[in-house]
């Protein structure tokens, strides 16, 4: 079972699951608890190989990385510890292992928060992808990580967030990163029917101004899926919303869980 760490609220019986990004961990969160904490009960995730996950890796995860069986391992916390429904707040990658955990146990998800959304690879991600597939048994996976978040998080203002998730990555494994960049390689098809299909689950899309990979995919499906979707745009703000403008994704965030 991955790892996982709980804070209870003595006062509420909802739940708010955090499902983090490829090279993040947990610890990502650490300017969303104190606020969450005061309102609900609080699940946050290390998704297999990172953060204190990644003491597991030989011994249960020698299968291929699916994003089903990535999100299979989430549903197993929630058996574990007995949780019936939770609303789910992700990042990045995050939000594709929460849409898919929905997709196929909608009944268990009362809500999705996609902050940094990912729903369409641009031209520059598929670039960086197919660069990422050449190189990745040739460079260390940092120098690619690197990279990639670079090209993710250009700004300033990114800066905490890039050095964030480098700081976290350094925890992986090679094989570990070229585990779960494999996944890339069934990324389009998965995004493609969650573009197409429109779950009867209320959504709400967290998305920086300046994150001009991934924001213009994401209009164009809440204009397509607005019986369920809703978008908040936060200004001078990339890609990883939580950690650069953490008072405005609470605020948004919690009126949001607390409507639904």
């Amino acid at each position: 079972m991955i790892a996982y760490t709980i804070y209870n609220n003595e006062n509420s019986k909802e739940w708010v699951t955090f499902v983090h990004g490829a090279g993040g961990s947990s610890s990502i969160w650490f300017k969303q608890i104190r606020e969450f904490q005061k309102h609900f009960n609080v699940l946050l995730l290390d998704l297999r190989g990172h953060g204190n996950s990644n003491k597991l890796i030989k011994k249960a995860f020698q299968q291929k990385y699916t994003f089903q069986s990535i999100a299979e391992d989430v549903l197993e916390v929630l058996d574990h510890l007995k949780i019936k429904t939770s609303h789910f707040i992700g990042i990045s990658l995050g939000t594709i292992v929460i849409r898919q955990l929905a997709e196929v146990h909608p009944k268990r998800v009362k809500s999705m928060i996609m902050g940094g959304a990912i729903l369409k690879m641009n031209f520059r991600s598929q670039i960086l992808m197919k660069l990422g597939n050449i190189f990745k048994y040739v460079l260390p996976y940092l120098v690619l990580y690197k990279f990639f978040a670079f090209v993710i998080m250009p700004n300033k203002n990114h800066k905490q967030s890039r050095l964030l998730f480098i700081n976290e990555a350094k925890k992986l494994y090679q094989k570990e990163f070229i585990r779960w960049f494999k996944l890339t390689a069934e990324i389009n098809p998965v995004l493609k029917w969650f573009r197409q299909q429109e779950l009867n689950i209320p959504t709400f899309y967290v998305m920086g101004e300046e994150d001009y990979m991934f924001l213009p995919s994401v209009r164009k499906v809440v204009e397509k899926h607005f019986k369920s979707s809703t978008l908040f745009v936060v200004e001078n703000c990339g890609h990883v919303v939580n950690v650069e403008q953490p008072a405005i994704f609470n605020q948004e965030v919690i009126a949001f869980i607390q409507q639904n």
